[in-house]
């Protein structure tokens, strides 16, 4: 079996690709390259940075936005705004706090109840990405989205939003059983829940559910959600990875691959890359006993920085099509 494919695709519904690790092990680079790849497989792909730190613009070397944008042929990228999410949030409860009438009616009930309820609220930057994800995951348009994720604990709060959300949803319940009518104060509170018609009905909110409930299933479907964990070979890396994927394995979120980025080659004649090589080579050895399970693959550390499309179709083709011999003794870095 090669590293290509781990890649299933479902006629019907869109497959999503979440590229993981620590920071600084490659993951803009290889989402990227996994991107275009795909792209060039005749897929349409979406690929989505949810890193607040956005790279992916950088990368692609194109302007990316928080709206999709065409990047080649059946190549759709867009950069989720941590930023502009939390000032919309931030006005959103400004706004609803400054209308008192309905804390006056109802007294301190109502206003503990909506300090309970703002300050359990999930952090702007994974509502946003989560509302990409709920968007794709039920409209279907795309054959691919890869998710180019931000450092691991950034990650592991995403991908547990459909627990942190499905709590905070049944809370807004209770609450608009307990208030009726003045819940209608909080109906700005919720994300990916404006309304257009009035406040908020137990309908809106049970249909909220049960969005969650299928975004809970789509991401511990591995027919549907596939999981890489790019390392490098360091100890640091390497164990920060291993409690990433007992996390995520709370959530029912397997990790099929593991990419190890920065291979330092055994160079001739010289004695840096040698010691390095070497102590690499142990690194390795624990990286094939800790994560025995998962299929393994490789890439080595190249002498320039893996930017711009072509550099980046040239990692893929050493992912996913395996022209490694050649390519490794010509890119590796050269001291």
């Amino acid at each position: 079996m090669s590293f290509r494919d781990l890649f299933k695709k479902n006629n019907d519904k869109t497959t999503f690709v979440f590229v993981g690790g620590k920071g600084g092990v490659g993951k803009t680079s290889i989402s990227s390259s996994t991107a275009l790849w795909l792209a060039k497989q005749g897929k349409k792909t979406l690929i989505v940075s949810t890193d607040p730190a956005h790279s992916l613009s950088d990368s692609l070397e194109e302007n990316i936005g928080s709206e999709p944008v065409e990047i080649t042929e059946n190549l759709f990228a867009v950069e989720i705004d941590p930023d502009k999410a939390m000032e919309e949030k931030k006005i959103q409860l400004e706004a609803q706090n400054g209308s008192s009438s309905a804390q006056n009616m109802m007294g301190l009930d109502m206003l503990t109840d909506q300090m309970d309820i703002a300050s359990s609220s999930p952090g702007a930057d994974e509502a946003a990405a989560f509302e990409v994800f709920l968007t794709v995951m039920t409209n279907n348009e795309y054959d691919y989205v890869v998710f180019d994720t931000a450092p691991t604990g950034h990650t592991l709060r995403f991908l547990s939003f459909p627990e942190i959300m499905d709590s905070w949803v049944g809370k807004m319940m209770k609450i608009k059983s307990k208030l009726g009518s003045a819940a209608a104060a909080f109906k700005n509170v919720i994300p990916f829940m404006d309304d257009k018609n009035g406040s908020q009905s137990t309908a809106d909110l049970e249909e909220t559910k049960r969005k969650i409930d299928e975004a809970r299933k789509v991401l511990s479907d591995p027919e549907r959600t596939t999981f890489k964990m790019v390392v490098i070979p360091e100890e640091m890396s390497i164990y920060e990875s291993e409690r990433a994927m007992e996390a995520l394995d709370k959530y029912n979120i397997k990790v099929d691959s593991i990419i190890v980025n920065q291979i330092m080659p055994d160079v001739d004649d010289c004695d840096f890359c040698h010691s390095r090589n070497k102590l690499q080579q142990k690194r390795l050895a624990l990286i094939n006993q800790k994560f025995s399970n998962q299929f393994i693959t490789k890439i080595p550390l190249f002498k320039d920085e893996i930017k711009g499309k072509e550099k980046l179709y040239n990692l893929a083709d050493i992912l996913y099509e395996k022209k490694e011999n050649n390519e490794v003794k010509r890119n590796a870095i050269e001291l």
